[in-house]
Order: C-alpha cells, then structure tokens, then sequence
C-alpha cells in the first residue's frame, strides 16, 4: 500500500478540502488500516466548518473541568474531522489483529491510518455485518447506548442496558441519526412506546416508518403526550425523555413532556449553548432531573463493567437484529470519497438534508 494518504481537513472556516498527507510507518505491535467506508457526524463536524464549534473559542482546564473564554482549543487547520470509521488491516505488526481483518474505528475522513491498538479502541466486525453498517460501532453507537445506560442508573441498580426503559414510556426529542438510533435501542430493549419529536416532517416520517409514534417538535408534544400517556391522578407525561436535538428549545420541549419528578437524558451538543432554557417552570415546579450523558463518562461506578467496548458490543447487537432498518433508513446517502467536500458544503448550507453520510473508497460505494 502506498505510502501516502488523502485527509479530509477544514483549512479555514467554510473550506473543506482533501489533503496529501505522509504516512507514519508502522511500528512493532502497530498496524496499517486501509479505509473501506467512513461516516459523516454533520452535527460536530460541521461545527468546525461554520466556525461555530466550542472548541474554536474556548479551551477545557481538565483538571478543574471550567472552560476558559478566548483561548481557543483548537484553530484551523481542523486536520482531522469525524469518528466513523471501517478499514481493513493491510498490515499488521502484533498477532492480535490479522491482516483482512475488517474493524470499526475512529481516526477521522482518511483513506489510511496507522493505528496503535494498545491507545485506539478498535472493534472487529462480525463476518455477516454488513460493513457499511460498521460505521455505527465505533463511536457513534456507544454514544446512544451510553444514553441508555444513564437512564438505567437513574432507575436503580442496572443489571442490563434496557432496565431504564422496558415496560416504560419513552420520548426521544430530535429525529436525527442520535435521536433515531436511541429509539431503536429503547424499543429494542422493551419500551412500552417510543414517541419521536422533530420540527422536520422528512425526518419525522423517518420516525414512522421504524415504528416510532412522530410528533412535531414545534406543536407542543408535551401537551400531547400528557394527555396520552396518563399514569394516575397528576401523573402525566413520559416516564424518561432523551433529548437528542442541540437546541434549547429541543430541551424545553423535553422538560415539558416528562411526567412529575422524571428524568431528561440530555445527549446533544448545544454549539451555540441553550441561553432561552427556561428553569423556572416544569423543571423547578415538577421536581425534574436532567442528567448529561457525554460519551467521555459513563454513570458513576460502572466504568469497570461498562466500557467503550461493551458499549460497541451492544451496538454491534442492535445491528445485527435491525440491519434493514439502518441500511434503508438511517444511512441516507453514500457517495465517494471525492465527493465528500462538495456533500459537505452543501449540508452545511442547508442545500441538502442527510441523515448519515457514508463516504466510500474506490470499490466500496
């Protein structure tokens, strides 16, 4: 394999384009990954293209968890985009992976990467998934599933993935890839019924068509799941919403629509921050709790028993019971690898709607 590979990389705010990047050589215990598919997040991704990304105008003090303003994380050249990756090993240095082995992986929009499996999560994919699915494994599945694992630690001790959803009542606001992968997983897992809330009627009908009840984000789903979904004498509303759209009026509406001292599981990334949130009303009155679940944590005292790879692994299962309903509904285009920046800069110029955006390597589209 050459020694060489084609980066997509934001140079400037409103540039995409491809770039000829060396490659490392492999070490001992490394190995060579050749790129079969890799998946577009258009949420984080093109943050850094409309220069509205946190990380261009503050940077985290890890140690003390505070953002500081105007120190900017990361600036542009933005070298390395995305975390949906599928490659095959084209060499391998260590008898832990072999050459062929196909692995999902996160290393961004590359044609190539050397990886270190002692540092990167890297996932082997059964012989029968289909590998466009693999784009799912990595990172952006585990993230849905972390949601989940959030809603079963704030229902009591988990002894499985669906303990904060089976024989429950379930909102998911935001009909994007987040919202409609954390629905599958709910129903999957025993939801009595999954409600799914968006503004947009193409992605509601999305919604519809894999068995979600659809709810217009803008017509106060809250007022119409209350009175649907009754549970007792001053008891309405969804037993857990997760709110998976970053906007703040996507978390007011979830806020609305849970039942009194029901939990939020918040799963967006509020670009902009959520300003018009408002604290004084359901929240404060119906004693409501919101929890964050950002993939970088899991709840408090499992991370010995729930890591990325259990997280993966469940994917992996959702997958392999749901492959139609993904391939037809959830992967909405795939295209070249050349055409990736021309996709991009029209998604983000609202010229075009995606759910998920495969970018294939010559041979694999």
């Amino acid at each position: 394999m050459s020694a060489r590979r084609r980066n997509l990389v934001v140079p400037a705010r409103g540039r995409i384009e491809i770039a000829e990047e060396e490659l490392l050589e492999v070490p001992e215990g490394g190995l060579l990954l050749e790129t079969l598919v890799t998946g577009l997040s258009t949420g984080t991704e093109l943050a850094f293209v409309k220069g509205d990304h946190p990380g261009l105008h503050s940077r985290q003090d890890t140690e003390l968890g505070l953002f500081r303003p105007g120190v900017p994380a990361q600036g542009y050249p933005v070298r390395r985009l995305g975390y949906m990756e599928v490659a095959r090993v084209a060499e391998s240095r260590t008898p832990a992976f072999g050459v062929g082995d196909v692995l999902a992986t996160a290393y961004g929009h590359a044609t190539a990467h050397v990886a270190d499996p002692l540092g990167e999560h890297l996932v082997p994919l059964p012989a029968a998934l289909d590998p466009m699915l693999g784009v799912f494994v990595a990172h952006f599945g585990p993230i849905c599933a972390n949601g989940l694992l959030h809603a079963a630690a704030d229902a009591g001790p988990v002894r499985g993935l669906g303990d904060g959803v089976a024989g429950r009542l379930v909102l998911v606001t935001g009909a994007g890839p987040v919202g409609l992968v954390t629905g599958l997983f709910a129903s999957a897992l025993g939801a009595r019924e999954v409600a799914v809330a968006d503004a947009d009627p193409r992605r509601r009908a999305v919604a519809e068509r894999l068995g979600f009840l659809p709810l217009d984000l803008d017509d106060d789903p809250g007022r119409v799941l209350k009175t649907r979904w009754r549970h007792g004498p001053g008891e309405h509303g969804a037993d857990v919403v997760f709110q998976c759209r970053g906007k703040p009026g996507a978390l007011h509406t979830a806020l609305r629509a849970v039942r009194p001292q029901g939990t939020v599981i918040d799963l967006a990334f509020y670009t902009e921050g959520a300003d018009a949130v408002r604290l004084g009303e359901e929240f404060h009155h119906n004693g409501l709790s919101l929890r964050c679940a950002q993939i970088g944590r899991v709840p408090r005292g499992l991370a010995h028993t729930w890591d990325r790879a259990r997280l993966s692994a469940e994917t992996i299962r959702l997958l392999g019971a749901h492959a139609g309903e993904f391939r037809e509904h959830l992967i909405s285009d795939v295209v070249g690898f050349d055409d990736a920046p021309a996709l991009m800069h029209d998604v983000a110029g609202r010229r075009r709607h995606v759910l998920t955006a495969v970018f294939a390597m010559h041979g694999h589209v």
